[in-house]
């Protein structure tokens, strides 16, 4: 092992030990005592819904619960600013009885005298009591000063009040951030296209799959993704990943748009479609050695299906247009039972989770990465951490593929043929396994995913419903 690896390896270990003996609760000093929130919650109860990573809309917030409160640039009373402070914050929403303690967020709180006109749209709102009275808060990561100081505690590795900085390599002084605006559960800062710095938003207790996969790769020689340079956790009142700074890929350009590309040009993207396999098989490989999980027998299988068909059958009640199709979805899920009972076995491990084109990263010289081993945000961590089949990674891209082909007009219905065929081509070639040719269980997977489409589409994007419909259609009348 390299001596990079056995650093990230040695980090990781450490990460995981803390995470099991967490530090004692440190008493808040300066600003971040008691008086801090009820000074806040007034301008966080308007401002905090209407951000777009906030997974709570549509829900009243009825109150917060400070988790803990650090000041990583203290606020110099005798100073006009900036000043930043890290808060943890428990949001209260009884209209949310699946989380009934709440959900934590992670703020970054910008504090000054008052704003420079650049910084308007990050307002949060004047302190009128308490002590920042008479100050102005806002979203810190919008202003380079601040933005550029967490960089700078990732030089300077250690503990600072609840917090802990961690890193695996040398990092170089005054690189200029930029935030970037594309992202919805999570925010992301760039230093001069050298870096990039995911901050998650919703957070939770233990270690994020994004750090931990991407490190489990690192160990194993896989060279798919970017490894994590330095990262920051909460260590009080428990260990929770809250940033993980990575390699900023300069060039490369996301499996999602390289598809809409070639679909508006009338290319293939069966070239492109059967690296992508390759990539995510040596992904797979790598963590199947690192990551294994049990086999999933027939009581495993029997959860496995419980669980899809409960989400089918939830997300019937809330979209009216998939009852018609309920029962032919359910034979997807059937049929993975009936060959649990027969005895019937699969192997297990971790997984990206959440795989699609918009995961993925092409460099100019054709090289795949894999990026945001998140997994889907709105599900449990433990339910992420926990081994699955790598066809669930499988079944998530080859959805992506569709929805490629039917976001086009006209739908190019053999485009997407082409693609997944050739996505499977590619990962066959790696793995030695082809995915279609456990056809049950990559059906259940798909089906499962389209499933969860459907539930999205309907919430969140009405017009993009058709996509996965389409897809229910086809598996539902799949023998």
């Amino acid at each position: 092992m390299s001596e990079a690896a056995s650093s990230h390896v040695a980090l990781a270990k450490n990460t995981a030990k803390r995470a099991q003996h967490p530090a004692r609760p440190r008493p808040a000093e300066g600003v971040a005592g008691a008086a801090l929130l009820p000074s806040l919650a007034p301008l966080l109860h308007d401002w905090l819904p209407r951000q777009r990573w906030f997974a709570g809309k549509g829900h009243a917030v009825a109150g917060f619960t400070l988790v803990s409160a650090t000041e990583i640039l203290p606020v110099d009373p005798a100073s006009a600013g900036p000043g930043l402070l890290h808060l943890l914050l428990r949001v209260h929403q009884p209209g949310l009885p699946s989380r009934p303690a709440g959900d934590c967020y992670q703020l970054l709180l910008g504090v000054r005298t008052a704003l420079p006109p650049s910084l308007s749209p990050a307002l949060i709102g004047r302190v009128a009591d308490g002590p920042l009275a008479g100050r102005t808060v806002y979203e810190g990561l919008h202003d380079p000063r601040v933005a550029g100081l967490l960089l700078e505690r990732f030089r300077t590795p250690g503990a600072l009040g609840a917090l802990r900085f961690e890193r695996a390599e040398t990092i170089p002084a005054g690189l200029t951030p930029r935030l970037l605006d594309a992202e919805q559960s999570n925010s992301s800062l760039v230093y001069e296209d050298a870096y990039i710095l995911k901050i998650f938003r919703r957070v939770f207790p233990g270690t994020n799959p994004d750090l931990e996969l991407p490190l489990a790769l690192v160990s194993e020689g896989c060279g798919r993704v970017p490894a994590p340079v330095a990262w920051f956790e909460a260590t009080t009142p428990e260990q929770r990943t809250l940033g993980v700074l990575q390699p900023f890929l300069r060039g490369a350009e996301d499996g999602w748009q390289l598809a809409l590309a070639a679909l508006a040009e009338g290319r293939d993207f069966v070239p492109e479609a059967r690296a992508l396999g390759r990539a995510t098989a040596e992904v797979h490989t790598a963590l199947a050695a690192a990551l294994p999980g049990p086999a999933l027998r027939r009581d495993a299988t029997e959860q496995l299906v419980a669980g899809m068909t409960e989400r089918l059958e939830a997300t019937a009640r809330a979209v009216p247009a998939l009852v018609p199709y309920v029962p032919g979805l359910r034979t997807a899920f059937d049929s993975v039972a009936e060959l649990g009972h027969q005895g019937r076995t699969w192997a297990t491990q971790r997984v990206h989770g959440d795989l699609h084109l918009g995961q993925s990263l092409r460099a100019a010289d054709g090289f795949w990465s894999l990026i945001d081993f998140e997994g889907e945000p709105a599900r449990p961590l433990a339910d992420r951490r926990s081994p699955q089949p790598p066809v669930r990674d499988v079944a998530g891209m080859l959805r992506s593929f569709d929805y490629a082909a039917r976001s086009h007009r006209p739908w190019n219905d053999a485009w997407a043929e082409r693609c997944r065929a050739a996505y499977c081509e590619g990962y066959a070639e790696v793995s030695g396994s082809d995915p279609r040719s456990e056809p049950e269980l990559l059906r259940a997977h798909e089906t499962d995913k389209a499933v969860y489409e459907v539930l999205y589409e309907a919430r969140h994007r009405p017009d993009w419903l058709p996509v996965p419909m389409a897809a229910v259609k086809r598996l539902a009348s799949t023998p």
